[in-house]
């Protein structure tokens, strides 16, 4: 799975408990190069959420049980993941997660090559290094490698960091995540009354590895974000991305707006994709491209089906 796909899908499955439940730049540390939030439970409770997350659980879920028997999905309400390049990731999910699902998840670590019980403020957390039977052929989380600390001690949370210290700091700290407030270089967000999803990273710090389009954009912008979110029962999903220059954020609009026309009257498209596409709007303001639609719930279900 390529790294640009990562924030948005990968963290999932391991995956602060914020009070209304989403996040802003507020809440992220300094120096953060991408960050993932989901709302789960803003997902189970939406009428316009519920296919979202049905897809998720079918299409990424479904590879804990199979590989670990977890089910953990369906205990997770919240996950927080955000990354530093000093630092590493750091992952926060909230849930009751239950002492079934603890024994599976600390019984596949244990299989990993070095397994060991730390105690911090009397606390109990884990190291683990080395894949083991813990890891998956088909996830990276960048800032994530082969060696990492979790802990189950604080009540109704995993947390997971690939720092010690970061992962002390969240015991301390009762699991919350202790962001910057304002700071130069902010990550921007994109928030909502019921946003289901958010995402976003400094292009910078990824690769180009795999070339084709989607790096040919990245390569042109500072930052990406993402929101999706339930707007009066419909899904809202927009994403904004930061250009080095404003002429450069005119050309990628350009660019965006002809693929979407080439595939929305394409006769092999699928009738909801083509949908989809054509409902989508590109604007520009400066250095900003924002592209974002607004479609009914089982317009969304049908083209999660066809992915």
């Amino acid at each position: 799975m390529r790294r640009t796909n990562l924030f948005l899908l990968a963290c999932l499955f391991l995956l602060p408990g914020l009070a209304w439940g989403g996040v802003d730049s507020d809440d992220l540390p300094a120096g953060s190069t991408w960050y993932f939030h989901a709302d789960f439970g803003e997902m189970r409770d939406s009428t316009a959420g519920k296919g979202l997350y049905d897809w998720l659980d079918a299409e990424v879920f479904e590879e804990l049980r199979t590989e670990l028997g977890i089910d953990l999905a369906r205990e997770a309400d919240r996950i927080t993941a955000y990354a530093t390049a000093e630092t590493g990731a750091v992952i926060v999910l909230d849930g009751k997660i239950s002492q079934e699902t603890k024994d599976k998840a600390l019984a596949a670590a244990a299989g990993a090559e070095h397994f060991e019980t730390l105690k911090s403020r009397g606390k109990t957390y884990y190291y683990l290094r080395g894949d083991g039977e813990v890891a998956s052929e088909n996830v990276e989380i960048d800032g994530l490698g082969d060696e990492w600390y979790f802990s189950f001690d604080i009540k109704n949370k995993l947390l997971v960091a690939s720092d010690k210290d970061q992962l002390e700091t969240l015991l301390g700290n009762k699991g919350r995540i202790a962001g910057a407030k304002s700071h130069d270089g902010a990550l921007f967000v994109l928030t909502a009354e019921k946003s289901l999803i958010q995402a976003g990273m400094d292009t910078d710090s990824f690769g180009d590895e795999d070339g084709g389009f989607d790096s040919n954009i990245l390569r042109n912008t500072e930052q990406v974000a993402l929101m999706i979110a339930d707007v009066a029962g419909k899904i809202a999903i927009e994403a904004q991305l930061v250009a080095a220059e404003p002429e450069m954020a005119e050309s990628l609009a350009s660019i965006v707006r002809g693929l979407i026309a080439l595939q929305a009257f394409s006769d092999d498209m699928d009738p909801d994709v083509s949908s989809f596409l054509r409902g989508t709007r590109v604007d520009v303001d400066n250095k900003l491209l924002k592209i974002s639609v607004a479609l009914a719930p089982e317009v969304i279900a049908a083209v999660l089906d066809d992915a």
